[in-house]
């Protein structure tokens, strides 16, 4: 096989081979991009995490909601403009990445698509 082609990414076969743009792997069928990605932060294995207008969040920021929020298990709704301070980003909990406390409800996960940071 061509020497110059890296392994797979997802099962480490060194039989991968071009097809237009993409390396791919037989074995496994992963395809990915030959050239290097331009987010190095992701490919380092950290996880970027964005908000619903593409800002990076961290650890600590404050944020807004977006959208009315139904609260599971209760009749009342988060309305669009809370403020959510001190946010903890997650990682590997579903959909729902980021840990918070929301002034008069209590703790709970939000997703980070439905906040904006402020």
């Amino acid at each position: 096989m061509n020497e110059t082609l890296p392994p797979c990414p997802e099962c480490s076969s060194e039989y991968t081979y071009e097809m237009g743009a993409l390396l791919v792997c037989p074995e496994c069928a992963h395809e990915w991009s030959a050239e290097p990605s331009e987010d190095s932060e992701e490919e380092s294995g950290e996880r970027v995490i964005k908000d619903a207008v593409g800002n990076v969040l961290a650890d600590g920021d404050t944020v807004t909601v977006i959208k009315d929020l139904k609260i599971k298990g209760s009749s009342s709704v988060m309305k669009v403009g809370t403020k959510v301070r001190g946010i903890r980003l997650l990682d590997g909990v579903g959909d729902h990445d980021i840990d918070c406390k929301v002034h008069g409800v209590g703790p709970m996960q939000l997703k980070s698509g439905l906040v904006k940071k402020v």
